[in-house]
């Protein structure tokens, strides 16, 4: 979140793409739900892209990066399968940094990780009595308990595969679809944890590899990442060192922007894609840094009180100043009172 002591808000606002190069997007709940366009997602980042490179990357494994691009460009977007950086292909990436070349792989997931591990010339079993030099875990919707039983069979610590490297593509806990909020791949790797007694590499965000392969793919300089979620989307990317946009379509809103731990907060707060194009209002923080002012709406700390003093005209700046004096406070959210209201602001 930005912040100046007393500089004109108006003449001090650019918008979040400013001096970007290469636009990095989430897909799930950032730029669809289930098989439907978010409102308004399509149409910015067709904006965006007519003056920087638009990459989209992915946790989810099931599909391929060409079944991605396709399915991107049924809802408008302009893309090809080299615009997409996927979790598997960031795993098969530090597959090959822990097994020799050729090597036979236990898969668990589906075709967009089989698909990875394939063209990086490995060998895919489904069956850990083929004794598998390392086993590759991703989302699926038809893995079920015995393509978990595999890998923990191949994992056991007293097994003859015992010790071999784990890499899952991602770790997400939910999933977006159509319907609502569904388990994602982080509920599968925490079964065969608690199977085996370990836990595995991982690829995706929040993890920097994922950020890592985007990078280097599209020779960023000042790549800007947007995200739906605190704990994977915005956690990875500052991790990797890339300035975060949290859009609120997806799974974090309000309450959990409120609530962010200091790893995971974002520089920009945007209530759909259309506000990468609108100025962004600079927060002014109070000599004593107790209350925070964007473009009207203030909200102020007294004690253990969050207080809003100015609503300002906008419901998104309202929340923008409140998460800008919680997280300047320093203080843990549970510490404080929090108006009702500021959680459904937006």
């Amino acid at each position: 979140m930005r912040s100046t002591g007393e500089a004109s808000e108006q003449a001090a606002a650019v918008t979040p793409l400013n001096g970007v190069d290469v636009l990095l997007a989430d897909l799930d709940g950032v730029v669809y739900a289930g098989p439907a366009a978010i409102p308004f997602a399509v149409e910015s980042l067709n904006r965006a892209a007519q003056t920087v490179r638009v990459g989209y990357i992915t946790n989810n494994a099931s599909r391929t990066d060409q079944s991605v691009a396709d399915h991107l460009s049924e809802l408008g977007l302009s893309v090809e399968a080299t615009d997409v950086v996927t979790s598997p292909q960031a795993a098969v990436r530090l597959l090959a940094e822990e097994v020799p070349a050729g090597a036979r792989i236990l898969v668990i997931g589906g075709e967009g990780l089989v698909s990875e591990v394939e063209k990086a010339g490995f060998i895919v079993t489904r069956s850990a009595d083929e004794n598998p030099a390392a086993v590759i875990q991703g989302f699926a919707p038809d893995v079920g308990w015995a393509h978990l039983a595999e890998a923990s069979f191949a994992l056991s610590p007293t097994g003859p595969t015992a010790g071999i490297p784990w890499i899952a593509t991602n770790t997400d806990w939910t999933i977006p679809v159509a319907r609502g909020i569904a388990p994602g791949n982080g509920t599968l790797v925490s079964a065969v944890h608690t199977a085996v007694g370990r836990l595995p590499i991982v690829a995706g965000k929040p993890e920097a590899a994922i950020f890592v392969e985007a990078v280097n793919r599209f020779g960023a300089d000042r790549a800007l990442f947007i995200g739906d979620r605190l704990d994977t989307d915005i956690l990875g990317a500052n991790r990797a060192g890339i300035p975060a946009v949290l859009v609120l379509t997806g799974i974090d809103r309000a309450k959990q922007a409120l609530a962010a731990d200091p790893d995971s907060r974002p520089t920009f707060l945007l209530d759909d894609l259309r506000q990468l194009h609108e100025p962004y209002p600079v927060t002014v923080f109070s000599d004593d840094g107790t209350t925070a002012t964007v473009d009207g709406a203030t909200v102020s700390i007294r004690g253990a009180d969050v207080v809003v003093t100015n609503d300002g005209d906008n419901g998104i700046n309202l929340l923008r100043a409140a998460c800008a004096v919680i997280w300047n406070s320093g203080r843990p959210i549970y510490g404080l009172n929090v108006p009702e209201r500021l959680y459904l602001a937006q």
